[in-house]
């Protein structure tokens, strides 16, 4: 009798844990929402693209799409900031008593204005000197001419020769070499020593002048 007892007692808890967290699930399910949503320029009414919906205090959020378009998952009470890029940054915060699971929102974004500081421009006081200034004066380049000279085919043909090739480009080669193999296999690959064509094209490239040192402006510099 005693062992029955025990057994109906496990019994009887096992069930009301079970729905003590079904009961649980039901109210963590309704505090969650879902934000289907528009991003609009407040003046003109048109979509704002790439507008970063962040839930404020937690890290997670969505972008908005080309369209303006997002959709968001979060609960209800949370605060959701809207920023991007030329626009003032806004909070949206969702009452905790909203009815339902989905809702849906237009939120208009109010462009910002940017002011630079003042740049006075004023001129040489003399020719000689705008003469001197042009022929000595070193400006520094800024980051797209640094970017411009490290990406120059020059400078790219040079790293290439200078630097080790890598796993990826050793195997690009033996496969090219092995299928090169395999197209003349069985008999003498040719050689262009013995090729006009290679020849006609190295003559009109010694007429042009393309070997000349001058002609390559970051020649000094290997």
């Amino acid at each position: 009798m005693g062992l029955k007892s025990v057994s109906y007692g496990l019994l009887l808890f096992c069930l009301l844990c079970i729905g003590g967290n079904v009961a649980a699930q039901g109210i963590y399910d309704d505090k969650i929402i879902q934000i289907n949503g528009i991003t609009m320029t407040a003046d003109s009414l048109r979509a704002v693209p790439d507008v970063t919906i962040v839930v404020k205090n937690k890290n997670r959020g969505v972008e908005s799409e080309n369209n303006g378009v997002f959709s968001i998952v979060c609960y209800k009470g949370d605060t959701l900031q809207f920023h991007c890029l030329g626009f003032r940054a806004k909070e949206y915060v969702i009452a905790k008593d909203m009815k339902g699971q989905i809702f849906s929102m237009i939120q208009l974004m109010v462009q910002d204005t940017f002011y630079l500081p003042e740049t006075i421009i004023r001129p040489l006081p003399s020719k000689e000197a705008f003469e001197f200034a042009f022929t000595h004066w070193h400006i520094p380049s800024d980051q797209y001419e640094i970017a411009r000279r490290n990406t120059d085919a020059y400078i790219m043909r040079a790293l290439a020769y200078t630097l080790p090739r890598d796993g990826r480009e050793q195997q690009s080669r033996l496969l090219q070499q092995q299928a090169r193999e395999a197209v003349y296999y069985g008999q003498q690959q040719p050689m262009n020593i013995f090729n006009p064509i290679a020849w006609g094209q190295f003559f009109e490239a010694w007429k042009r002048g393309d070997f000349r040192r001058e002609n390559n402006p970051y020649a000094k510099n290997y």
